[in-house]
């Protein structure tokens, strides 16, 4: 097997935390007067916290926000976001997340977390997978965004791994655009029609294997 690292994005490839985005956002909406459907909410995935609010307060028709408005209102959002995660349990993990990972590890795969969330330690405590992974890197080590694959290259780099033999499972395009950015192999975790990009497509990590590691 020419692959020695996993590198996993975190939300919708080892647990779903999109649905706590969406009452933040949809919560601090309803208190400024409006609301959003959940076709619109899809538009916010992959987008940082200040280019989703500019999204909302547009289709909420509010053009009058300063720059320290915008920073209060993305800081209370984030205030309740955070509230919701620190409630989750073991119990929310994506299905054949964990037995995955951990079949990695038994085969001598290094493991490692790349995600932009600064939540991710939080979560990852609160899923008790802490202990599952060699590194995580996250949005408090990162200043660029994916599809900058920043995040997966100091992945690997903190597992001792070179790029070329490493491989990001990722549920977002620019996620697998990053991958292919930094020399990796890239699994789409999701549907084929969108994750064009990427190396080989499976809907979850229950429906993976080692062994399809090595048609890579």
């Amino acid at each position: 097997m020419d692959i020695k690292a996993c590198i996993f994005d975190l939300d919708g490839v080892i647990v779903d935390t999109a649905v706590y985005h969406y009452k933040a956002w949809k919560r601090l909406a309803n208190e400024m007067g409006f609301d959003f459907t959940e076709q619109q909410n899809e538009q916010l995935k992959g987008v940082s916290r200040m280019a989703s609010l500019d999204l909302i307060l547009g289709w909420g028709n509010i053009t009058h926000k300063t720059p320290e408005e915008k920073e209060h209102l993305a800081g209370q959002k984030n205030e309740w976001y955070t509230q919701m995660i620190s409630q989750m349990t073991p119990a929310e993990i994506l299905p054949g997340a964990r037995e995955f990972v951990q079949s990695c590890r038994d085969a001598g795969l290094k493991t490692a977390i790349g995600s932009a969330s600064k939540n991710t330690p939080t979560i990852l405590n609160k899923l008790q997978l802490t202990s599952l992974f060699d590194a995580v890197i996250d949005g408090n080590s990162v200043s660029k965004p994916k599809p900058d694959p920043e995040v997966f290259l100091k992945g690997a780099g903190a597992v001792g791994i070179a790029p070329a033999a490493c491989v990001v499972f990722e549920d977002a395009i620019a996620g697998i655009e990053a991958a292919i950015n930094g020399g990796m192999k890239a699994i789409g975790i999701g549907s084929a029609d969108t994750l064009t990009q990427a190396n080989m497509v499976v809907s979850g990590l229950d429906k993976m294997t080692l062994n399809m590691l090595e048609d890579l």
